[in-house]
């Protein structure tokens, strides 16, 4: 059905990490680059369509490939050692006739050939995980290092890990007011030929994907949103940094998974008619519970639950409008609603979708409750599962979720929004400005109603935070008493 998808676009995905999201954008980015149009939708909004790669060789050598390490200890001489890992690869998935012979043009030794696979494993992403090998990801030094996500077969791709979040990503960022800025920073950065990456192409044939499958249908129902600039200009200020590239990934990784739930909670908002975005009070841990922990934890549940309250607002909606109180009204009432449906929401799409009685009111409850049980399944854990791999909702020193930042997320919010130096309390009302959170005295004071206010509760909590940023050198207080946030990656005052 088409409910989630029409609030928030196709689609938000909850297995699909923030770094897998950021896997997924590459893949659409950089085939849009090498066409010249990244970041235009030269034919529309919503006809995205791309061809991701597949590396079949690449991904049989790191992650399908058991018994590369017993033939090195087996085998003494550096022929057989070859010989032998070539008959064993002669069964490698998802290739015609393999043939990895190339491998002994390009690095001679065998014993060198184990040594980077063994470094390019250990840096992959999901390496550890239980997930099937097509599903297993090369962190991504460079363009040669990308490919998509397969079913088990490796004929088709699949989904559940590249749930087209990335393509959202990707769609958000080409609306921003800064696409043109954004496409020259990340393809003049992607198109670096570093080392790393040129040593996963050594690892490759010289055509590694002669055939691609187009991917499309990718849809944002927005035009324009201010969080798509917001974003936008977060990016900028990383991808401007003067910090090594990859460095700079880990940073972009969490700002695509926040902007991803503060785009879910502030489209919730906006369809329930609220007239403020989503507040989001943290707690800097402190040893024990505070007002400011008990706000936190009630914040996040309130708005965790704003994206279930935009389903039901949104098939509310439906039962007001005009065509449907029309339909209801006919002779025929029950199968002009039903094509209502159909329109407006796709459902029902199949034979047993639904088997209730021809009565309008009834059709509408059966949707309701098909559409919060769908939703409940994915969408509504976005705000929970990339809150927490972002860093920003935690349970530590509780038994109940609530915003309580990471030393990591704390730095990403640093590094994208202090120009070189800047007074901390000029931090803290910007990060509540520009996203709603709550973390000092003043901030809190403004937003939150006067029975929450707890002044000396939100002073602890700030001076935490001081305790927390100095503590990593971010942070410096001068002979005038002032403290003031240093990001040691811009020269700026």
């Amino acid at each position: 059905m088409w409910i989630d998808e029409a609030i928030w676009g196709h689609r938000l995905h909850d297995e699909q990490s923030p770094w897998l999201i950021y896997l997924e954008f590459l893949n659409v980015f950089m085939f849009e680059y090498s066409q010249g149009r990244a970041f235009s939708e030269a034919k529309g909004y919503n006809t995205l369509c791309y061809k991701p790669c597949k590396r079949l060789h690449l991904r049989n050598i790191l992650f399908n490939n058991p018994k590369l390490e017993n033939i090195r200890l087996v085998l003494a001489n550096d022929s057989e050692r070859w010989e032998a890992w070539f008959r064993e690869m002669e069964t490698a998935q998802g290739i015609n006739n393999p043939d990895f012979r190339y491998l002994k043009k390009h690095f001679g030794r065998f014993e060198d050939f184990y040594q980077i696979v063994s470094i390019i494993r250990s840096t992959s992403l999901e390496m550890n995980s239980n997930k099937r090998w097509t599903s297993k990801f090369v962190f991504p030094y460079g363009e040669d290092c990308l490919f998509e996500d397969l079913h088990q077969n490796t004929n088709t791709n699949d989904r559940r890990f590249f749930g087209r979040t990335g393509e959202v990503l990707y769609l958000m960022l080409c609306r921003s007011r800064h696409s043109d800025e954004l496409s020259g920073a990340i393809g003049d950065i992607m198109m670096q030929s570093g080392k790393w990456n040129n040593i996963v192409r050594c690892l490759q044939p010289d055509s590694p994907d002669a055939m691609r499958s187009e991917r499309a249908k990718a849809f944002l129902p927005y035009k324009h949103h201010e969080a798509f600039d917001t974003l936008a200009k977060d990016w900028l200020s990383i991808l401007r940094l003067n910090i090594n590239p990859h460095d700079m990934i880990p940073h972009l990784v969490n700002l695509a998974g926040f902007h991803m739930v503060k785009y879910q909670l502030d489209v919730s908002r906006q369809l329930l008619e609220r007239e403020t975005p989503a507040t989001v009070v943290c707690e800097i841990v402190a040893p024990k519970k505070t007002i400011v922990r008990e706000l936190s934890c009630e914040h996040y549940q309130g708005n965790n639950s704003l994206p279930e309250q935009a389903v039901e607002y949104y098939l509310a909606g439906i039962k007001k409008a005009d065509e449907w109180i029309n339909a209801a009204s006919e002779h025929d009432a029950f199968m002009k609603c039903l094509q209502v449906l159909e329109e407006k929401v796709l459902w029902p799409r199949n034979e047993g979708d639904y088997n209730g009685p021809n009565d309008p009111d009834s059709l509408m409850e059966d949707l309701r409750a098909a559409a919060l049980k769908r939703h409940r399944r994915h969408n509504a854990n976005i705000h929970r599962n990339y809150g927490r791999e972002i860093g920003l909702v935690s349970k530590r020193g509780t038994n109940k979720l609530r915003y309580a930042p990471t030393d990591n997320f704390l730095k990403t919010l640093l590094l994208c929004n202090v120009p070189g130096r800047m007074a901390l309390n000029h931090f803290l009302t910007r990060l509540s400005d520009r996203y709603g959170l709550i973390l000092g005295e003043r901030e809190a004071e403004r937003i939150l109603p006067r029975e929450d206010f707890d002044k000396k509760a939100f002073q602890a909590n700030s001076r935490r935070l001081e305790q927390r940023l100095a503590s990593l050198g971010l942070l410096r207080r001068l002979s005038d008493g002032c403290a003031y946030i240093i990001n040691p990656h811009r020269t700026g005052k």
